[in-house]
């Protein structure tokens, strides 16, 4: 029985519930760039990452390529807000084109939003910086129907996040972009004490880095 405990914390999980959660993968499969997932249940969603990709060779005049915000236009009534990972171009390059549309909460760490502040002086959006919202990682937050939880990773770009989403049917645990480093430049190593944790508690699903 200590085994199990320790081993098996799938047991943990209520896969008799009857809430749901619907994941929708935009951009950033089967492709590098364009990161784009949208999560939701049948009252709020987020966004996880907001990317741009690169044409390819044959796109002439083509300078980059955005997602297809579609869909979100359909449930825009239920968007809470935009979670960001990191600041590659990959994650966040799109951010700017949406919010000349719509405008929701972006959530990010120090570096990421201020990158994202720098493409909105760029594209003269700078009036929706109050739009910001500044997290701390392994504090959670309530986000909708989500709590999220930043947790450090390290990658090749520092203040680089995995998320922990708590949702009403289970975890949800979002990598990001990650190459576990323990021995990183800024000494900032992998927060895996966080993961640990979680994996205790019994996780839904884990959603790893593509790339």
């Amino acid at each position: 029985e200590a085994h199990k405990q320790r081993l098996n914390p799938h047991f943990k999980l209520d896969l008799n519930s009857k809430d749901k959660i619907r994941i929708t993968p935009l951009g950033g499969l089967g492709e590098i760039g364009g990161n784009f997932m949208v999560m939701e249940t049948n009252t709020s969603a987020i966004i996880i990452d907001l990317g741009m990709s690169f044409p390819s060779e044959d796109m002439h005049g083509v300078d980059i390529l955005i997602p297809d915000f579609s869909y979100l236009r359909e449930i825009r009534h239920k968007i809470k807000g935009l979670i960001i990972t990191h600041g590659h171009e990959d994650h966040i390059g799109a951010v700017p084109y949406l919010f000349k549309e719509m405008q929701f909460p972006i959530y990010g760490t120090s570096l990421p939003l201020a990158m994202i502040e720098n493409k909105f002086k760029e594209h003269k959006l700078l009036q929706y910086k109050s739009y910001f919202r500044s997290v701390k990682k392994r504090h959670p937050i309530q986000i909708g129907d989500f709590k999220v939880e930043w947790i450090h990773m390290t990658h090749s770009i520092v203040d680089s996040s995995s998320l922990a989403i708590q949702t009403p049917v289970g975890t949800i645990i979002h990598t990001g972009d990650f190459k576990i480093d323990h021995t990183p430049i800024d000494n900032q190593t992998t927060d895996l004490q966080r993961y640990a944790y979680y994996g205790s508690q019994g996780v839904l699903c884990l959603f790893s880095d593509s790339t």
